[in-house]
């Protein structure tokens, strides 16, 4: 594709951001929430995607129909002990950094976008800087509670700070919290639309007891050996109590196959592990009364916005711990309970049981989640784009 000038009256718009699903997610659902908006007003939307080569972004953005193109950066490796960070690998990296700003004003010199969207990852920094460099409206996203560190790195040079959560307001550096607002964590709108007996029939699901609460567990979509560990360890129990769809990662699929295969029969009909939940992923939520998972942005978004009970099991080696944060932040509220530090058989057993055996705590918990939620995020953030873009 090519960066050439679209249609007089397109929107140009740079996003920057990615390596991971919870930076490129939410600014591919801004793009198309975006593009249908100038739509509706007969305009379209020319856009250019400035990430790396390896990164998830390198293949969600050709697959949408985005140019894109890539910059030299480098990846902070971040570590408690100072002398640590200055490792060879991130002095090698960070000495990338300039020739990746270098690159990156001159494509936004060459493109003109009216505003630029940086999500976040160690990719948006050099974009980031460029947009400054060629004084042109900078738009931050942020999807965990506390700045990440390459929005750190850009909040000075934001038109606007787009957050997720009421709670990261405060933590903002002062001289930048008056170019913050809250907008939400953007969410696919297929998420909110699934139907429970699509799950049912999708999957297979016809030895499920449809009188007990059905649990969702999930550790990613590479699976977690901490959550797939800690449920095996409680799973017995756990089947007399609730269905379970068990979303384990492709890698654990048949040991927890074979463990399961000597659980009693009844047992073993009310639970179904999978590799991988794809399309089916809305109708599987639709069906789940209580979710045990990771606390990533993108599934904190998702959990609140449907308003669904949720066990947390935070990523310990998550940036900056921001999983840990994101599930206290919840927990605080009891919108969710986290699990935090080494977490055993027994802390998961207590910590759904309540749940389980008590209808009217979980929707009491659902209303608190659903407060947190923010279906219409992409919209808030397309408003803050535009905004940035005719100021």
């Amino acid at each position: 594709m090519t960066n050439e000038p679209g249609p007089a009256d397109a929107l140009r718009l740079i996003v920057t951001g990615g390596g991971t699903g919870g930076h490129t997610y939410p600014a591919l659902t801004a793009i198309r929430a975006l593009r249908d908006r100038l739509a509706a007003e007969g305009r379209a939307l020319d856009v250019l995607w400035i990430g790396t080569a390896q990164g998830l972004e390198a293949r969600v953005a050709p697959a949408e129909g985005i140019a894109f193109a890539t910059v030299a950066t480098g990846k902070i490796r971040r570590s408690s002990n100072p002398l640590k960070l200055m490792s060879a690998a991130n002095l090698r990296d960070m000495a990338r950094v300039p020739m990746g700003v270098a690159q990156a004003r001159k494509l936004v010199a060459d493109f003109q976008p009216d505003v630029v969207l940086a999500t976040g990852g160690y990719v948006a920094v050099p974009a980031g800087l460029a947009a400054r460099m060629c004084r042109r409206p900078l738009v931050l996203h942020e999807q965990t509670v506390r700045l990440g560190l390459a929005n750190r790195k850009l909040a000075g040079s934001a038109t606007r700070i787009a957050v997720s959560s009421e709670s990261t307001l405060p933590l903002l550096p002062a001289e930048v919290r008056g170019a913050a607002v809250v907008t939400g964590n953007p969410i696919r709108p297929e998420m909110l639309s699934g139907h429970s007996d699509k799950a049912i029939q999708a999957l297979g699901l016809h030895g499920f007891d449809r009188r007990l609460p059905t649990v969702y567990v999930t550790g990613g979509a590479q699976g977690s050996q901490q959550i797939n560990g800690v449920v095996r360890d409680v799973l017995p129990w756990l089947l007399e109590k609730a269905n379970v769809i068990h979303q384990c990662g492709p890698d654990n699929v048949q040991e927890l196959r074979q463990y399961a295969a000597a659980l009693p029969a009844a047992s073993v009909g009310r639970y179904y592990v999978t590799g991988f939940v794809g399309p089916e992923l809305p109708d599987v939520l639709a069906l789940a009364d209580v979710v045990v998972s990771r606390s990533g942005a993108g599934t904190l978004a998702e959990l609140t916005a449907l308003g669904k009970p949720a066990v947390f099991i935070p990523l310990a080696t998550s940036a900056g711990n921001e999983q840990a944060h994101n599930a206290r932040h919840l927990h605080e509220g009891g919108a969710a309970v986290a699990l935090l530090g080494d977490v055993t058989g027994e802390a998961l057993r207590d910590a759904v049981d309540p749940l389980l055996a008590d209808p009217a705590r979980r929707a009491e918990m659902a209303r608190r989640a659903r407060a947190h939620g923010r279906p219409d995020a992409a919209e808030r953030l397309v408003d803050v784009i535009l905004s940035a873009a005719s100021s």
